[in-house]
């Protein structure tokens, strides 16, 4: 798979945004799912429909209110008068990219079926278990300002997230394009289609066998236990949430030619893959607290 060409082709679209691009690339290659945090019109719903084109991946979005149902996500059984049965109409859950717009303001009952999906890669409705298409990559996205109608998050769903980012506002001059009315959105269907589905979870496959030492491993383990004894913690990261930061991390180090993982790949994602995991004390910042656990860990 041409990573650097697909990342090429994306920022023809989302111009300035080339680090937001590639880590969420790393996240969708290293088997996760990500919540995007920000504000409304600053090209969440671009990034996801710009990744699908390329990457030549089935998409779908699912606008979360407080009336829908988990029906709507995952399906319903319906009755077909003519073969006198049940049948299953799949539902919007079943594409390769799903996003998951606005997700805090469904209910906890309707977020929860996501749960099943992210985790298990499959679905279950009335006894019965569909698989998702794979790969299989969810594109949540909730507004951190507004809170009036919404439903945080649980930890447990958090967790299941392997990167949160912010997308962030666009470069000036790139700004001043959109403003003109050169709208970004427009530019996604002339966009080149580099990849397909089988390409991208060979890609996955060899993903996984990119070696991580025993040296590193022992410096996330040291990193995770200094930071979970933090004062200012009062929930740390968890096993899973090493797992995610380990297979980010090889996916980084894939992407730029190497079969092995460095302390880099570690470090350049760990601003992405903790501090949603954490829950601290109040008036604590994550960065300075990450930072001061990451200072009295010795780096291999």
């Amino acid at each position: 798979m041409d990573i650097e060409g697909v990342l090429s082709e994306a920022s023809r679209v989302l111009k300035g945004k080339e680090k937001v691009i590639e880590k969420a690339l790393l996240c969708l290659l290293s088997g996760g799912h990500l919540l995007i945090e920000d504000v409304p019109g600053t090209g969440k719903t671009t990034l996801a429909l710009t990744l699908a084109r390329v990457l030549g991946l089935s998409f779908a979005r699912i606008q979360f209110t407080s009336d829908l149902m988990p029906s709507d996500i995952t399906g319903v059984n319906v009755f077909n008068p003519k073969s006198r049965e049940f049948e299953f109409k799949k539902g919007p859950i079943f594409h390769n990219v799903v996003l998951a717009d606005e997700i805090n303001r469904g209910t906890p009952k309707t977020q929860s079926a996501l749960l099943e999906a992210m985790a298990e890669r499959q679905v279950s409705v009335d006894g019965k278990t569909y698989k998702l298409p794979q790969p299989f990559f969810v594109i949540a996205t909730q507004n951190p300002v507004e809170h009036y109608g919404t439903y945080p998050l649980p930890e447990a769903q958090l967790d299941r997230f392997t990167m949160r980012l912010s997308v962030g506002y666009p470069p000036k001059e790139y700004e001043a394009e959109i403003v003109r009315g050169i709208n970004p959105m427009e530019r996604i269907n002339s966009l080149s289609v580099l990849s397909n589905p089988q390409e991208i979870l060979r890609t996955m496959e060899e993903i996984k066998g990119v070696y991580i030492s025993e040296e590193i491993a022992e410096f996330i383990v040291d990193f995770a236990n200094v930071l979970r004894n933090h004062p200012d913690v009062l929930l740390g990261i968890s096993t899973r949430g090493l797992i995610h930061l380990v297979q980010v991390a090889r996916a980084q180090a894939y992407a730029r030619g190497r079969d092995f993982v460095v302390p880099e790949d570690i470090l350049d994602n760990i601003p992405y893959v903790v501090p949603h995991r954490l829950i601290l004390r109040e008036g604590a910042q994550a960065q300075r607290v990450i930072k001061e656990c990451l200072d009295a860990v010795k780096v291999p």
